[in-house]
C-alpha cells in the first residue's frame, strides 16, 4: 500500500470515529436538529383551535368548492416546547421551511421577526426569548391575503395559506456554520475549471463564533466517491473571533479524471465538512457534490460536459389531490421518480422554489433542475416589492446552489400577461410600468449572474412582442417561451413558424420551449380530436407535432411540458372546474395516456409497449365502426391481436402506431408485443345496429359534441352527436355553440348541480328537431339544459381579452316538447337560475308507433339550446 493510501485510509478511520462521537453527542441532547411538525394548534381567528401536524393549508378543501373564491386571510398555529436547563449553552433556532406567504414568529409573547415570501425557507435565532426548565410558547401566525408587495401577485395558480412545509428546531455549540446567511447552510460549493481531465473545488465556508472570547478551531473537509471511499481529506486550522461570523475560503487540491455527472450517468461524490475544538466535534455538513460544466448556444442549443444535450422534462407545481400544497415529502419525491422513468431530462419548479428533498432525487437520479421565483405576470413599482423579490432571489440561490442538478436560475414568469391585457390604464401608465418591469429584471439579472456564475440565467415570456421590444428577452442567458398555439393561439404547426422568426430575427440568443400543451380530461376521448375539446387524443396530437417540431430545431436547447400533472388553480371552469388540466398526469398523479407516449421515445433503457386503452370506458360503436387505438413503443415494430387472432405487424413512428380495430360486442381483449415486452387490455364495448335496447338499457347523447364523455355521476358514457341518421339518431339543425370562433368548446365555465361538466358545456343552439329511432315501448327521457350566456368568472389564462359573453337575463325562452306532450313551457333559464346550473328536466315517454322519439324546442326569444338526452327503457 503506497503511504498516501495508508495516510487516507488512517484519515478516514479517524473521520469515522468522531463521526461516532458525533453521533452520541446528538443523542445526549447537546446538538439536535429535530422536525417538530407534530401536534399544533390551529386556529383562524384565535378563538376556536383544533390540532393538526404540519405541513398543513386551510385551503385544501375551500379552493375546490363551487362558491368563488377561497379563505385568503390570517392563520394562527402554536405550539409549546419544552427546553431544559442542559440547553442553556446552546444557541437555538427554528427554522420554517415554506410558510405561505408572510409569516410572524413569537417565542413567549415577543415579537422574534417576520418573513415575506411563501416558497423559501427562512429561520430565526430564538435563544435570547426562551425559558429554560419550562415549556415555551411558540406561535406563528400566517397571512396568505394579496399583497402588492409580495410577489406572486396573481398567477393560474392557488396559493394555499399555510405552514405547508417542515418546521425544524436546530440547536448548536457556539461555535457552528452559519444559519444567517439567508437561510443557507453556511457553506457553498464552487466549480472551478471543471474538464474531463481535472476538476478543482472551491468550499466556502460561513463559521460563527458566539462566544465572548476567540477560539481556535479545526474544519476537516472529505470528499469521498460514490462508493464511499475517500477522495480527498483536507484540514484548515482556523481562529474564530468572538461575537462573529466570517467567511473561511479553501481551494482543494486538484482531482484528476473526476467522474462526470449527466442525466445518462448522474455520478455523485459526497461532500463532508466537520468543525472542531480541541478534538470535540462541534458541527458536520454535508452535501452531494456533482462535476460538469454547462453551456448554451444560440445555434446548437444546449451542451452539458462539452456534448450537445437537447433537454425534454417538464414543468411542476407542488399541490396534489385533497391535500393543497400540504403534501408529505414521500408523495412529492414520487414525483421526481415517475418523471425520471418517463424518460425525462429536465424539470423546471414552476413557478417557486420547491422542497429540498426534490433537488436531491434530482441529483441522485439525473434531473438537470430550472428554479425560479414566483414574480408572475405583473409588478408593483415600489422600493418594498424590488426588496422582497432581490431577497427571495438572495435566498433562492444561497439554498439551492449546492444541488448539482441545479442548472439554470430564474427571475421572472409572463411578467407583461397583465399588461398585454391590460383596458383601463393610460400609455403613459403602462410605458412607465414596462420601464420598472425592466429595472427589476436587470437589477435580479445581476444578482444571479453575481452569486451563482456557474449556472444559466433563464425568464419565461408569454407569446408577446412586448419582450423584444422592451427589450428585457436580452437579459438573460437563455429565454423561455411559454408557447400554446393550437390551444389559445393559432393552430399546432405556427409553433414551428414562430421560432424560426424569433431564430431569424434574433441570432444570438438561445432559447428553450418553457411551456407548452392542451387541457386534457381522461374522460373525454374521440375519433376527431379537435382544438380546446380536451379529449385525450388532443393531448397526444398536440404533443406529438411540438416534440417533433422542437427535435428539428437544433437552436431549440429544449422543452418543458406544462404541465407534470394536473394542479389547483381555483377561478377555473375547465371540464374540472377549479384545476388546470394540462398536466401528463392527473391530479391524483394517474398517469394519462400521453406520459406512456413520452415514456416511448424517451425511455430507450430497455423495450416497451403501452396500449394506449386506459380510458376508453363504455364505448359505443354504430354499425360496422371501428376505432382507431394508439400503441406506443420504443421498437420499431409492435405485433397486435385482437380476442387471440393476430391482426397483423404495425410499424411504428416516433413511438407510435395507429390502428383501427374492428371491436366485437362485449369483452375484448387486445395484445401487442413488441421485442421483449408486452401488454395486454381489456376493452368493454357496445356494438349496436339499431337503438333496440336489446343488450342494453340506457343510452345517452352528448349534443352538441364531437366527443365520448365517460360520466361517473350518471353512470354512462355519453356518445357523441350527429346529423340524423335513420334508423338511429341525431339533430335536424342547429350548430355547436361556442364563445368564440376559435374554439371548439362550448362554454369553460363551471357548471354548479353537477360533476358532469363536459357533457353541460358542449350543447346545439338553435335546435329545434332531435329524433331518436327507438321502438314500442315506455321510457323515461332526461333532457339536459344549461344557459351558457351568463358570465362566468373571468379567466385571463385563455389568453383572450375579455369574455365574449353578456349580462342579458333575456337570453332565450323556449318551449320543451317530448314528441307531442309539453314537457316545459317558457323555459327560461337565465331568470330561474342566475348560474351557470345544470338543469335536468324528466319525462316519461310511452312510444305506440314506429315514429320513435322527438324532442322539439320551439322558439319564443331566442335561440334554444340543448346539452344532452339520456334514455332509459322502462321495463
Amino acid at each position: 500500500m503506497s503511504k498516501e493510501r495508508a495516510l487516507i485510509k488512517r484519515h478516514s478511520k479517524i473521520r469515522y470515529i468522531a463521526i461516532l462521537l458525533l453521533v452520541l453527542w446528538l443523542q445526549t441532547g447537546f446538538s439536535q436538529h429535530l422536525i417538530i411538525n407534530s401536534g399544533w394548534q390551529f386556529s383562524k381567528d384565535k378563538t376556536s383551535w383544533e390540532t393538526i401536524n404540519i405541513p398543513h393549508t386551510w385551503n385544501a378543501k375551500d379552493a375546490f368548492d363551487d362558491e368563488p373564491g377561497y379563505r385568503r386571510g390570517l392563520g394562527f398555529y402554536k405550539k409549546q416546547i419544552y427546553f431544559s436547563n442542559v440547553q442553556k449553552d446552546n444557541i437555538h433556532y427554528l427554522k420554517f421551511d415554506g410558510i405561505n406567504q408572510e409569516a410572524t414568529v413569537y417565542v413567549n409573547g415577543q415579537l422574534v421577526g417576520d418573513h415575506k415570501g411563501g416558497y423559501t425557507a427562512f429561520n430565526f435565532d430564538i435563544s435570547s426569548f426562551l425559558n429554560y426548565g419550562t415549556y415555551n410558547l411558540i406561535e406563528v401566525t400566517v397571512d396568505n391575503s394579496y399583497n402588492e408587495d409580495i410577489p406572486p401577485l396573481d398567477a393560474d395558480f392557488t396559493f394555499y395559506g399555510g405552514i405547508y412545509r417542515d418546521v425544524e428546531l436546530i440547536s448548536l455549540p457556539k461555535q457552528h456554520f452559519s444559519l444567517n446567511d439567508f437561510a443557507s447552510d453556511g457553506f457553498y460549493v464552487n466549480y472551478i475549471n471543471v474538464s474531463k481531465a481535472e476538476a478543482t473545488l472551491e468550499i466556502e465556508a460561513l463559521l460563527k463564533n458566539d462566544a465572548n472570547v476567540d477560539k481556535n478551531a479545526f474544519l476537516d473537509i472529505q470528499l469521498f466517491d460514490e462508493n464511499g471511499k475517500a477522495v480527498q481529506l483536507h484540514t484548515e486550522r482556523l481562529k474564530l473571533p468572538a461575537e462573529a461570523s466570517n467567511k473561511y475560503v479553501i481551494n482543494l487540491p486538484k482531482i484528476y479524471g473526476p467522474h462526470l455527472w449527466s442525466p445518462d450517468h448522474p455520478y455523485l461524490y459526497t461532500l463532508k465538512l466537520s468543525l472542531s475544538e480541541n478534538g470535540r466535534l462541534l458541527d458536520t455538513k454535508q452535501c452531494h457534490v456533482g462535476f460538469r460544466w454547462l453551456k448554451v448556444d444560440p445555434e446548437k442549443g444546449l451542451f452539458l460536459n462539452g456534448k450537445p444535450l437537447k433537454l425534454i422534462g417538464v414543468n411542476r407545481h407542488q399541490d396534489y389531490q385533497g391535500l393543497g400544497n400540504a403534501v408529505p415529502v414521500n408523495l412529492q419525491t414520487k414525483d421526481i421518480e415517475t418523471i425520471k422513468n418517463m424518460g425525462a431530462n429536465v424539470i423546471r419548479f414552476a413557478h417557486y422554489p420547491q422542497s429540498q428533498e426534490l433537488y436531491d432525487m434530482c441529483d441522485k437520479l439525473g434531473i438537470l433542475v430550472w428554479t425560479e421565483i414566483p414574480i408572475v405576470n405583473k409588478v408593483t413599482d415600489s422600493k418594498a416589492f424590488f426588496e422582497t423579490c432581490l431577497n427571495m432571489q438572495r435566498e433562492h440561490i444561497k439554498q439551492y446552489i449546492n444541488h448539482p442538478s441545479v442548472a439554470m436560475f430564474g427571475y421572472m414568469n409572463e411578467i407583461f400577461l397583465r399588461l398585454a391585457f391590460d383596458n383601463k390604464s393610460s400609455d403613459e401608465e403602462k410605458e412607465h410600468l414596462k420601464t420598472v418591469t425592466l429595472d427589476l429584471a436587470k437589477q435580479l439579472e445581476d444578482l444571479t449572474r453575481t452569486l451563482a456564475p456557474n449556472h444559466i440565467t433563464v425568464m419565461a415570456c408569454h407569446l408577446n412582442e412586448v419582450y423584444n421590444t422592451t427589450g428585457i428577452a436580452d437579459l438573460p442567458m437563455l429565454l423561455g417561451w411559454n408557447l400554446y398555439f393550437g390551444w389559445y393561439d393559432k393552430d399546432i404547426p405556427d409553433l414551428g413558424i414562430f421560432l424560426d422568426e424569433q431564430n431569424e430575427r434574433y441570432p444570438n440568443r438561445s432559447m428553450f420551449l418553457s411551456e407548452y400543451g392542451p387541457g386534457a380530461d381522461v374522460r373525454i376521448f374521440t375519433k376527431t380530436p379537435k382544438k380546446f375539446d380536451f379529449s385525450l387524443d388532443y393531448q397526444l396530437k398536440l404533443h406529438y407535432s411540438y416534440f417533433q417540431q422542437i427535435i428539428e430545431r437544433p437552436f431549440m436547447a429544449g422543452m418543458t411540458a406544462w404541465n407534470f400533472a394536473d394542479f389547483g388553480s381555483e377561478f377555473r371552469g375547465d371540464a374540472i372546474p377549479h384545476v388546470n388540466q394540462k398536466g401528463l398526469l392527473q391530479y391524483d398523479r394517474t398517469p394519462k395516456e400521453v406520459y406512456y407516449w413520452y415514456k416511448s421515445v424517451l425511455d430507450k433503457n430497455k423495450p416497451y409497449v403501452h396500449i394506449a386503452t386506459d380510458y376508453l370506458s363504455g364505448i359505443t360503436l354504430l354499425g360496422n365502426e371501428t376505432y382507431p387505438i394508439e400503441i406506443f413503443s420504443n421498437q420499431d415494430e409492435v405485433s397486435v391481436m385482437l380476442n387471440g387472432q393476430h391482426l397483423g405487424n404495425f410499424k411504428t413512428e416516433n413511438g407510435i402506431t395507429t390502428i383501427d380495430i374492428p371491436f366485437l360486442n362485449g369483452k375484448n381483449i387486445i395484445k401487442a408485443t413488441s421485442g421483449s415486452t408486452e401488454d395486454a387490455k381489456t376493452v368493454d364495448v357496445l356494438r349496436i345496429n339499431a337503438l333496440d335496447f336489446k343488450d342494453f338499457n340506457r343510452f345517452g347523447i352528448n349534443v352538441g359534441s364531437h366527443f365520448y364523455f365517460t360520466d361517473k355521476e350518471h353512470q354512462i358514457t355519453w356518445v357523441p352527436d350527429q346529423t340524423y341518421k335513420r334508423g338511429l339518431f341525431g339533430h335536424f339543425d342547429g350548430n355547436v355553440f361556442n364563445l368564440s370562433q376559435e374554439k371548439h368548446q362550448g362554454i369553460p365555465y363551471n357548471i354548479k348541480n353537477t360533476t358532469s361538466e363536459p357533457m353541460f358545456q358542449t350543447m346545439l343552439e338553435g335546435c329545434t328537431t332531435y329524433k331518436v329511432d327507438i321502438p314500442k315501448g315506455n321510457y323515461k327521457v332526461s333532457l339536459f339544459f344549461v344557459e351558457p350566456q351568463i358570465k362566468g368568472t373571468n379567466n385571463l389564462y385563455s389568453l383572450k381579452a375579455s369574455e365574449e359573453t353578456t349580462e342579458n337575463k333575456n337570453q332565450r325562452i323556449f318551449d320543451v316538447y317530448l314528441n307531442d306532450k309539453l314537457l316545459q313551457s317558457h323555459f327560461d333559464m337565465a331568470s330561474e337560475y342566475p348560474e351557470k346550473y345544470g338543469i335536468t328536466k324528466t319525462g316519461i315517454v310511452s312510444i305506440r308507433n314506429d315514429n320513435g322519439l322527438t324532442v322539439r324546442l320551439k322558439s319564443i326569444v331566442g335561440q334554444p339550446v340543448i346539452s344532452g338526452i339520456l334514455i332509459e327503457k322502462i321495463n
